[in-house]
């Protein structure tokens, strides 16, 4: 019988141990961190690749050739974007990290008043900081979302000539670069319908698989800037939440001072009391 009781309070301790460590997560955080990790890697990876399958394109199908020494030229400013993708990886990994241990430390002075680092103006702070930088790399990948789709925008009017490739039979047609300042007006670089490159470049899994892959870094970034929304209305709460803590805790220190002082008077009377009746 004793050793039933002591399994049942076993059992109850550990539900309860699991119930207050679930809890405590702060799962707006967590969400918010899986989300804008899978937006990040998403248009980091694909971004990446789309940006080496445009190089391949405009090398096979455009003749385009590399500038020589620094010349600032189309495949200079690829891989002055892939360079930007690799910071913005390594950026956002510490920023998602950052975040998510703030969301930790701000549920735990929510759920005990007593926590001493976000009750403090310090903790405050934090926040605040934190809170801004969120904004601020929201309207950054907002700008993220609207370049992103330009690329997508012009691989798609691509795609779909190749789509529909047999109604432009007898039309002369032409993809000129100058007209998306890949190259110089003086360049003439250009692809037009019905000529062998065109059905070449149409049939090739290069078109393809680079306008496929600029999609998923547009939804990527994106799904970033949900994250960044996430992010946030939950350091908005938060800080709401640590402004009232602060004040309760306040209002507890003055209550609990002024109780001090009223026992103190009254011990001090009763002393007086005593000493008169004596």
């Amino acid at each position: 019988m004793e050793e039933n009781m002591d399994e049942s309070q076993s059992q109850k301790g550990c539900k309860e141990c699991c119930e207050r460590c679930v809890g405590s997560l702060p799962w707006a955080s967590l969400i918010a961190t899986v989300l804008l990790y899978m937006g990040v890697a998403l248009f980091c990876g694909c971004g990446h690749e789309a940006l080496s399958g445009t190089v391949a394109i405009l090398q096979n199908y455009f003749e385009v050739i590399r500038a020589p020494g620094q010349t600032l030229d189309v495949f200079t400013i690829i891989d002055i974007l892939k360079y930007i993708i690799y910071g913005l990886a390594a950026g956002f990994f510490v920023f998602g990290v950052l975040l998510l241990v703030e969301g930790f430390f701000t549920t735990g002075a929510i759920r005990d008043l007593y926590g001493e680092f976000k009750i403090t103006a310090c903790g405050r702070c934090l926040t605040a900081f934190l809170m801004f930088l969120a904004y601020l790399f929201f309207l950054v990948w907002l700008g993220v979302t609207a370049f992103t789709s330009l690329p997508v925008f012009m691989f798609f009017n691509i795609w779909s000539m190749c789509q529909n490739s047999s109604l432009v039979v007898g039309t002369n047609l032409c993809l000129d670069l100058r007209q998306f300042g890949a190259v110089t007006i003086s360049e003439e670089k250009k692809v037009c319908t019905g000529t062998e490159k065109f059905f070449k470049m149409c049939e090739s899994n290069e078109l393809d698989l680079t306008f496929h892959l600029f999609v998923c870094a547009l939804a990527g970034a994106g799904a970033a800037v949900i994250a960044m929304v996430h992010f946030l209305m939950a350091l908005a709460a938060n800080w709401g939440y640590l402004k009232d803590a602060s004040r309760m805790q306040k209002y507890e220190d003055i209550k609990s001072k002024e109780e001090q002082e009223l026992h103190d008077i009254h011990s001090t009377r009763s002393k007086e009391r005593l000493n008169a009746y004596t």
